[in-house]
């Protein structure tokens, strides 16, 4: 079970209980925290600091294929760049890990073999998450027997804004507990949960049923991570532990596709948690197309010249 699972027996001891803890939340003042995100957006990171950035925001990247055409060629070399993102320069970081999904963990884990990338499986009837319990925990067993080192979970959102907390809750922890030794990235499709109110009951509910990592989207919605919800999630990590000692990653997926973007979520994250998150075991970006992005502005720190898309691989 769960680390804090103890701490949050009484708030997690019928729907009442949890619905009375997490309504009782202080309530997001939307405005304040559009404002603040937008702000720290501004902060103008050069030279030293950027090179800097870059590397830390290539080595916290989930490179990421989740498509159904996705092939073991394709698999592979998505693994390939991963441990060697930029062929010609092996000072480039590795990234964080490879997210697949179930049926194309074992081809990832054999390409990965011998290298510290790790490989990640959506699991839980991603993206969807309507699916029955069985059928979700199946999902997560066969992605971790075939070698899954992470788990990217979708919670069932329909019963969340039912008011359904016990259920989202409850199925969080059977994930948990059916990915042994695997880290739990717990996914709340931010764009769906309609209020910042809701994303912060979100984001504690999945902490408090063992959440290692909550993550704003799937990156299969029109609305995914954005400066203003990635924000309030961190807010939500940095009280957690503040609470209970517990320390939980943040990944922000879908619609970072540029360094400009990156950088400043890492401004979120230095402003807002500290030091302490900037690594990639507390914090990722589930992204495909941002790592050229981060590629492209690293050769041209280093070379003084853009090289543009036709010097970095296609995924």
């Amino acid at each position: 079970m769960p680390t804090n699972a103890t701490a949050f027996a009484d708030v997690t001891a019928s729907d009442s209980t949890l619905r009375r803890f997490l309504h009782g939340l202080p309530g997001v003042d939307p405005v304040g925290l559009e404002a603040r995100a937008a702000s720290l957006g501004t902060r103008s990171i050069k030279t030293t600091a950027k090179a800097y950035a870059i590397d830390l925001a290539i080595s916290m990247i989930d490179l990421t294929t989740l498509e159904g055409a996705d092939t073991p060629g394709k698999v592979r070399a998505l693994a390939a760049k991963a441990v060697r993102p930029d062929p010609i320069d092996r000072t480039t970081p590795h990234t964080a890990a490879v997210c697949v999904y179930p049926d194309m963990v074992a081809t990832a884990k054999a390409a990965l073999a011998g290298t510290d990338v790790k490989v990640a499986s959506v699991a839980t009837a991603f993206p969807a998450g309507r699916a029955a319990l069985e059928v979700k925990l199946a999902d997560t067993r066969d992605a971790v027997a075939a070698g899954a080192d992470e788990v990217d979970m979708v919670i069932d959102r329909g019963a969340f804004l039912a008011g359904n907390y016990l259920k989202v809750h409850d199925e969080i922890r059977a994930v948990k507990e059916a990915c042994g030794q695997a880290r739990l990235k717990v996914i709340f499709e931010t764009g769906e949960l309609s209020t910042y109110d809701n994303i912060r009951r979100a984001s504690w509910l999945g902490m408090i049923a063992g959440a290692d990592f909550i993550k704003t989207s799937t990156g299969k919605v029109a609305v995914n991570a954005t400066p203003a919800n990635t924000l309030l999630m961190l807010e939500a990590v940095r009280d957690f532990r503040a609470q209970t000692g517990v320390q939980v990653g943040v990944k922000p997926a879908g619609g970072i596709r540029t360094t400009k973007d990156a950088i400043k979520f890492l401004v979120l994250v230095n402003e807002t948690v500290g030091e302490d998150w900037l690594d990639n075991h507390w914090f990722r970006f589930g992204a495909s197309s941002l790592l050229n992005d981060l590629l492209m502005q690293r050769q041209k720190l280093a070379t003084g010249r853009y090289s543009g898309p036709d010097y970095v691989t296609v995924d």
